[in-house]
């Protein structure tokens, strides 16, 4: 069966963990011990840092991350705002639990389909070996979600035990039933993961709020406050409302992590991760959108798009056709006020003869006209649906066929995935979306063998319907067949069975669903998403899209990489423009600027890409394959003394402060439910002094050095032990282990990087990249292009502006032979990733000595926005010097140049 695996090392991944435990930098290492909060006993969270503290490590992580610094914390908190008793203030604590709590708050934005869920449960792990933060909620809007969450919990539990040396965890979803699930979170001392939908404990009528005689009774809910546990907020703008934060606070939360790629309120944002950020960076796969229309001029066509009010003034945006330069009808967005003719809007189309807008109603949120229609927002006429359903749904399954058979050979398995609006029309008495898709299934199949001898019924798979279960959640559930086990088989596929769903041994390859699905759950292999719009609908389109945006993964569970096989197809019930236009509306909405998301290809848009395969005879393309193409593996010799001196350096001059001493005073009283805490006082002591000497100490400073050193080579205890002797910050790691650990492990990651770069050594295996790799045919957008004449391929596949300005000025050279840009799997390995060379040149210069333009130079180089190194960031310049390495000692006779803005710099 597939197994997934994960990539510890994704500089962003770690970036946004690290955003996050860098705010309770000088805080110790908490060991578990019992706690009574409230009368309930329990092992809770401490955190022992002042408020100030904290805000100073905010600010600090903002201004590395390039976000504007916070003036303050942002504290939420329910109706009475009374503190939660394990939290950073030091204001006393009335006696017993109240209801609600005040509570600080830390937001993450990340890309959909970048691993958000990953980060969260990373970062869990990485505040309990730091500080010793144990007991952890995530809050889920919806159901969809939280299988989402659980899923991940499970197929990352190996990668997990590798990472943290087998810590132990348990994870479960609530259940509200099941008061034992309670009671092992709130008295186990490992780290504990309890995933709850919001709408599990929102409500008076909740189960875990009211009182049970299996804890004599008190609430559920006491035990789980009594932890003060850390929330996790998946998708927090789900969570906005008064009642909803209200919810949150009466947990108590020691404090509380958003993790959204749409933010409503950022509140304190730690780490920030665009759209246009993961796009450029390919953590995400392209986006292209087909658009399907009905072009029929002779009939008209009217969709209300908005109605807007502003200074008394009240008009509506009317899609519908229009005359355009040379006598062209396109559609066109216009605006109309109470009297507008549409006929003279459109430039005179005859169609529109006695459409002329009689009323714009707020109120009743439509447009009347004075032949007596009207027409809702989002509502529209003139065209004929059937029609366009069937061309998406054809041209969705086309598509699929295409993209299952330039893939299966690289192990991967495409996904479809259709919305649609009415579950009617897929399972009702006549369900046109389910015909229309027979239909186009039938006609296509025969094109992909793997589609042959099977019926329509054999490769879908739906999930739609709503149903309430005990306890105030929201169960959704498939109705496909009203077959229950069926049901459940379809449910589970989807939900839960994910790797089943990615194997090529299950049929089930397109899944049909609605608006249960638009966040939360999605599938990496999703590369068709069909939008099968009705009348009067509108689903954001982001979230649609969020469904597929995930990179690709193959039968091995590895992530695919390469650009030109992540792309995914949004087939739309409107064109290009349209959608793309309302797409960066949404956009800029979100983030306040159109351009923090790049703009969507045109499916229809597309020039296949073709090698001349004449190249390969020429004797210069011959000479450069032959040196370029051989493999390498590499070995590093580090330099340990040099090593241990360059990080002693750094490491004597950091400030690691003490850990704090906190005191707590509870008065208890004797009643009829045995002792009740009263009241509680604290006193932090900032310059406490805790004395710790002797083996045990020792032991347990060079515990969290060993634990949190994992670089891309990891170190012998005896380096790691010596480091620790010979700094001048040895007292200051016997006091604060963790905090040294912390500040220890990033110098040494950075020196032994550099030494890795610097003392590598490629050799050939005797392997080769064969040249007929080169052969492939590649479809791509028009706008990513430029042409070429003197490429292997007759155009060159442009990712940004530099290389395109780069592709312009190798066909303007007079000494440039020829050139290539070198495919997405051209790489070379180096300790700290994959190193993916741009283009291999060949170029004629002047013999030194006879002047004659003889000598060819075979380059290898790398375009980036800056030809200096050291504006790049650290990685990224390993990776150069690896390469180097690779090209220019392994591969003699090739040179390497990296970063380079142009031509001009290949010297």
């Amino acid at each position: 069966m597939m197994e997934f695996r994960f990539d510890a090392d994704q500089a962003f991944q770690l970036a946004a963990i690290n955003a996050v435990c860098d705010l309770f930098e000088g805080q110790g290492h908490v060991a578990p011990d019992l706690g009574d909060t409230g009368g309930f006993v329990a092992v809770p969270n401490r955190l022992e840092l002042p408020d100030e503290t904290i805000l100073a490590n905010l600010r600090a992580v903002q201004e590395r991350n390039g976000l504007k610094p916070d003036p303050e914390l942002r504290i939420l908190s329910g109706p009475d705002g009374a503190p939660a008793p394990c939290g950073p203030s030091d204001s006393p604590t009335p006696g017993g639990p109240s209801d609600q709590a005040t509570f600080v708050n830390f937001s993450v934005e990340m890309e959909t389909g970048t691993g958000k869920t990953y980060v969260y449960i990373r970062t869990a792990f990485e505040l309990f070996r730091r500080y010793g933060f144990r007991k952890f909620i995530v809050v889920v809007p919806s159901v969809a979600i939280r299988e989402g969450v659980l899923k991940t919990f499970e197929v990352t539990r190996k990668h997990l035990a590798r990472l943290y040396g087998n810590t132990p965890y348990h994870f479960c979803s609530y259940d509200s039933g099941s008061l034992s699930q309670v009671r092992q979170f709130a008295l186990s001392d490992s780290l504990e993961f309890m995933v709850m939908t919001l709408a599990a404990f929102n409500k008076a009528s909740n189960i875990i709020r009211n009182s049970t005689d299996k804890l004599q009774g008190e609430k559920p809910i006491d035990l789980v406050r009594a932890t003060c546990p850390v929330l996790i907020l998946d998708e927090p703008q789900n969570m906005e409302s008064e009642t909803s934060v209200a919810a949150l606070a009466m947990l108590h939360p020691l404090f509380a992590l958003r993790y959204s790629a749409t933010h409503r309120n950022p509140y304190s944002l730690v780490y920030r991760l665009t759209p246009y950020d993961a796009y450029t960076e390919g953590l995400v796969k392209r986006i292209e959108v087909a658009g399907v229309t009905e072009e029929d001029f002779n009939r008209s066509s009217i969709r209300v798009e908005s109605i807007n009010t502003k200074k008394q003034t009240v008009t509506a945006k009317l899609r519908i056709q229009v005359v355009g330069k040379g006598g062209v009808v396109s559609e066109r967005t216009v605006t109309v006020r109470r009297g507008d003719r549409l006929q003279d809007k459109s430039g005179g189309l005859p169609v529109y003869t006695g459409w002329d807008v009689e009323e714009i109603s707020v109120h009743r949120a439509q447009v009347g006209f004075t032949n007596g229609r009207s027409l809702a927002i989002g509502e529209d006429i003139g065209g004929d649906r059937e029609a366009i359903f069937r061309e998406q749904i054809l041209y969705t399954v086309r598509e699929h066929a295409a993209k299952q058979r330039r893939l299966l050979d690289d192990g991967i398995k495409v996904i479809g995935l259709f919305f649609i609006d009415r579950v009617d029309n897929y399972r009702g008495d006549s369900p046109v979306v389910r015909r229309l898709f027979d239909e186009a299934f039938r006609q296509v199949r025969d094109s992909l063998p793997m589609w042959r001898g099977r019926e329509p019924d054999e490769v879908q798979a739906a999930y739609f319907a709503q149903q309430r279960r005990k306890g105030g959640e929201v169960e959704l559930r498939d109705s496909k067949t009203g077959d229950s086990k069926q049901d459940e088989d379809a449910y589970n596929l989807i939900m839960r069975d994910k790797e089943k769903l990615l194997s090529l041994d299950d049929p089930h390859c397109f899944i049909f669903s609605h608006s249960a699905l638009k966040e939360g759950w999605d599938n990496p292999n999703v590369c068709q998403i069909c939008t099968l719009r009705e009348a009067g609908s509108e689903v954001e389109k982001r979230q649609q899209i969020g469904r597929g945006v995930r990179l690709l993964v193959d039968q091995e569970g590895n992530r695919v990489t390469d650009t030109t096989r992540n792309i995914l197809t949004v087939v739309a019930s409107e064109t290009y423009e349209t959608y793309v236009q309302a797409l960066q509306q949404e956009v800029e909405r979100e983030f306040g600027r159109p351009d923090a998301a790049p703009q969507p290809e045109n499916s229809r848009a597309r020039v296949t890409v073709r090698p001349r395969k004449e190249f390969q005879l020429r004797p210069e393309f011959r000479e450069l394959w032959e040196r370029i193409s051989q493999k390498t593996r590499y070995s590093v010799i580090v330099d340990t003394q040099r090593l241990i001196k360059d990080v002693l350096r750094y490491l004597d001059e950091q400030k690691i402060d003490p850990p704090r001493l906190r005191i707590r005073k509870t008065d208890v009283d004797v009643g009829g439910k045995g002792f009740v805490a009263l009241g509680t006082t604290q006193d932090m002591r900032a310059d406490a002094r805790v004395t710790r000497h002797g083996p045990l100490a020792v032991f347990r400073a060079m515990e969290h050095l060993m634990l949190q050193c994992h670089p891309p080579m990891r170190l012998t205890r005896r380096t790691l032990q010596t480091i620790f002797d010979k700094t001048r910050n040895r007292q200051a790691g016997l006091l604060n282990p963790q905090g040294f650990a912390t500040k220890a492990t990033s110098i040494i990651k950075f020196h032994l990087a550099e030494q890795l770069a610097q003392g590598i050594q490629y050799e050939p295996t005797g392997e080769w990249y064969e040249m007929t790799l080169l052969d492939e045919e590649r479809e791509m957008w028009q706008r990513c292009l430029e042409p070429a004449a003197d490429s292997y391929y007759d155009h060159v596949v442009c990712d940004s502006e530099v290389e395109r300005r780069f592709a312009k000025e190798l066909e303007a050279r007079v000494d440039v032979v020829l050139y290539v840009k070198l495919p997405g799997w051209f790489k070379v390995l180096t300790p700290v990733g994959e190193c993916n060379p741009d283009w291999a040149v060949v170029m004629e210069k002047p013999d030194p000595e006879t002047g004659v333009a003889k000598r060819h130079l075979y380059l290898v180089a790398e375009t980036k926005g800056t030809s200096n190194i050291l504006e790049l960031s650290p990685d990224e310049r390993h990776k150069i010097g690896c390469g180097q390495k690779h090209f220019e000692g392994a591969l003699a006779g090739v040179r390497y140049y990296g970063p380079v803005t142009s031509v001009g710099d290949l010297a």
